[in-house]
Parts: structure tokens; sequence; C-alpha cells
């Protein structure tokens, strides 16, 4: 089974001042990213979209979602700030079917670095951009065997 591990689509700068920062929609070129990521996984047989409840995250995946006739699954174990314990157990419970997990920044680095301590081979390079995707393959139980980075560009071309 295959788990896409997704960051958010480009959403602007970040405002900690803002006390609505968390409602941040994707701009022009993270709309670009989102389209560009539907076109590529709508043919997948993936069963199941989860989404950090974050503005940015939803409208990442929502488009993919209803390309596959699915409904986005909100789980705030994706959500910026999540415990890494919980993210852990959401990735580990998913990860026996074809799923896409949209979150993060600072959530996304932490799933792969433990993932890597358990013996994830990361093919070619690695990186967290914003509309990027990691694909996850061979679960074990404990570990993915096999993980690779695709950014996905803001522009077209």
């Amino acid at each position: 089974m295959t788990t896409y591990l997704i960051r958010h689509g480009s959403a602007g700068t970040r405002d900690d001042r803002d006390p609505n920062d968390h409602e941040r929609r994707l701009d022009e070129a993270g709309v670009l990213q989102r389209d560009q990521l539907t076109e590529w996984l709508r043919h997948e047989p993936i069963v199941r979209v989860i989404s950090s409840p974050l503005v940015r995250c939803v409208q990442t995946v929502e488009p993919l979602a209803a390309a596959l006739g699915l409904r986005v699954e909100l789980d705030d174990a994706l959500a910026e700030g999540a415990d890494l314990e919980a993210a852990w157990a959401l990735l580990a419970a998913t990860a026996d079917e074809d799923v896409v997990l949209c979150s993060h920044g600072d959530v996304i680095p932490e799933l792969l670095r433990r993932a890597e301590l358990r013996g994830l081979h990361v093919a070619g390079k690695a990186g967290c951009a914003k509309g990027s995707v990691w694909t996850l393959r061979h679960w074990d139980g404990e570990r993915f065997a096999t993980g690779v980075y695709t950014p996905i560009p803001k522009r077209a071309g």
C-alpha cells in the first residue's frame, strides 16, 4: 500500500502575530500546485484523504478527494503543532491502505525523521517544500521501506 504524505500548497507568508493565521488560504501558486497534485494522483487507487483541519491543507486536497469520489476527513493529529505520537499513530494506522495525509512543515519532517530512524530508505533527494509529496511504500507493521520526495512546482512549465 502507499501513503502520500502531502505538505499543503503555497499559502503566502506566515504571520504569527495574526490570530487568524490558521485560516490562511492557498495563494495563486498554491492553487496551481493543488491542481497539479490532483491531476497526478486522481488515477491512483486512493481510498482515504485525511487532512489537518487548517484551511490551507483542506484546500490542497479537496479537489483530489472530489475527483476520487471521497470526502476529506479532518484529523487534529495532522494539524500544525500536533503531537508527534498522535501523528505517528495516524500514519501507522492508515499505512495498510492507499491514503493521502495532508499536513504542515513542522509535522512532516518529524514523521520522516522517525521513519528514517526506523529504517526508511530515501531514494534521491529529500525536502519538505510547500506543495510537496512524500510517497511512502512497503509498510511492514513498524516501518516503511522506501520514501520518494516529489516537489510540486509553484508555476507552470
